[in-house]
């Protein structure tokens, strides 16, 4: 019988901005107006050889292009979808959305790729296995912070649907919500919208967040959907101005942050817009790890952006706990400065195995001449006592573990950090991921993060990138298996 990945673990629903006829012709463009093509890494959790299907809509369409690839257990890879020939290729400036199909338990994290001279950074989001009927969205910009919005809803339900959105302005916070409203979106289908051309947000500017329903078509009837954001910089050079994240599809009275940091790193800080998704005021209280705490009260759908450096002194490199009273909140974590702007999710529980489809550990040579990428892999634990020998495995493209890291400990709220090369200093971990790595060559590497039965962890891998003497990364979530 055949899971069909509905959001995380059987249904890709994310941005997909794939085969633009861009060339490098307008290569210095601000990330904004830089064109993208997706790779989709993914990676088989089961226990037995799976058999992929990817079926890929444009954007309102009801019909699809469909590609089938095989994965051997536990194994990664990716599929390029700027690379696909013959039968199965897209159309040139294809802007759609994907659904995944397998006979094996699978996660999948997307890799933007950006086709650009200038901008460097790889937007990653994770695709996921459920949905529900609402979206919320904890952050989406116009012109604010040099910084656009882009965003897609998926229909993750049966048949077509109709979406409303709700746009709430974090600095107006009484402001009544502005209504977006969009119907027909055929099943699989996603709708596009660009915060700078929205007709809707008359404003110059837009700080706020959104929150999206979903009905089926000419009924009362929730639909599912999901959703996923593109933070792109306006600036002219940046190398780092984009990154992606996901659509919650509810929120928790707690949620935990895997990284919390006050300049380390030359310069890195994290920043965490909280939104309240209740219907009264939320108190909330971020806790970090150091023993420090912000607190601040929310109105109903506002954010607030709560950062590490406010109560952390310099040097603070740990975690966070955010809790609420009153209502439930979602958040989106950043890391800003030190040459860095990622994006990733706060989250509401944890899980005593975590899957990770997209690692690379770079040699110093491949790693420092921009052709490679490192992961940086921060492991939190999220229960209430100790958590010990946590095994963090590094499989190759064939799902062979190549190599182990062992974590003596982790203290309730704490986090640790993996590499692969905390797993030994063999050719397999030194190149992980890379085609010096891999029998017979090729890309395709993951991560298994297990911990007791009964732990409970979250995780945040970093993938980096150096391009001259710089750094860029980009963050996702590790996804939990069951």
């Amino acid at each position: 019988m055949k899971r069909t990945i509905r959001v995380r673990l059987a249904m890709i629903l994310a941005i997909i901005l794939v085969l633009s006829s861009a060339s490098l012709v307008s290569a210095q463009n601000p990330a904004n107006a830089t064109s993208f093509i997706t790779s989709i890494t993914y990676q088989n959790v089961g226990t037995a050889p799976a058999t992929v299907s990817f079926q890929f809509f444009n954007e309102k369409s009801a019909s699809a292009t469909s590609v089938s690839r095989t994965l051997p257990a536990g194994a990664g890879s990716s599929l390029f979808v700027g690379g696909l020939t013959g039968s199965e290729a897209l159309p040139a400036s294809f802007l759609g959305s994907s659904v995944l199909s397998s006979n094996q338990p699978i996660v999948a994290t997307l890799v933007q790729l950006p086709q650009s001279t200038t901008v460097k950074n790889r937007p990653l989001s994770n695709g996921f296995s459920s949905a529900t009927s609402s979206v919320l969205l904890a952050t989406v910009l116009k012109n604010v912070f040099n910084t656009n919005s882009k965003f897609s809803i998926q229909n993750a339900d049966t048949g077509a649907i109709d979406i409303t959105l709700n746009f709430f302005n974090a600095d107006n916070p009484s402001a009544p919500a502005i209504v977006v409203t969009e119907s027909n979106i055929p099943q699989g289908a996603a709708k596009y919208y660009d915060m700078a051309t929205l007709g809707n947000i008359s404003a110059a500017t837009f700080n706020g967040s959104a929150t999206v329903t979903a009905v089926r078509t000419g009924t009362t009837t929730p639909a599912n959907i999901v959703g996923s954001v593109l933070e792109l910089g306006l600036g002219g050079s940046a190398l780092n101005d984009a990154k992606a994240f996901e659509g919650v599809t509810g929120g928790s009275s707690t949620v935990f942050m895997a990284t919390a940091l006050c300049n380390v790193f030359g310069g890195t800080n994290t920043a965490y817009a909280v939104q309240n998704t209740g219907t009264a005021p939320a108190n909330v209280t971020v806790n970090y790890s150091s023993g420090t705490n912000e607190a601040a009260t929310l109105q109903p759908g506002t954010k607030k952006s709560f950062l590490g450096c406010t109560v952390n002194p310099a040097n603070f490199s740990g975690a966070a706990t955010i809790s609420s009273t009153g209502g439930d909140i979602v958040v989106i974590g950043k890391v800003f400065g030190g040459n860095l702007a990622t994006a990733f999710l706060g989250e509401k529980v944890g899980s005593a195995k975590l899957a990770l489809p997209y690692v690379r550990w770079a040699s110093d040579a491949n790693f420092n001449s921009g052709e490679r990428q490192r992961t940086f892999i921060a492991i939190q634990n999220v229960g209430t006592a100790a958590v010990n020998n946590v095994q963090v495995q590094y499989l190759d493209k064939n799902g062979t573990v190549v190599g182990t890291h062992t974590i003596a400990s982790i203290a309730p709220g704490a986090k640790a950090n993996s590499t692969a090369i905390n797993a030994g200093n063999t050719p397999q971990l030194i190149d992980f991921g890379g085609p010096e790595a891999n029998p017979g060559g090729g890309f395709g590497g993951a991560v298994i993060v297990q911990g007791p039965a009964g732990s409970q962890l979250v995780a945040i891998a970093r993938v980096q990138s150096k391009v001259g003497a710089v750094q860029v990364a980009e963050d996702y979530n590790g996804v939990a298996v069951q």
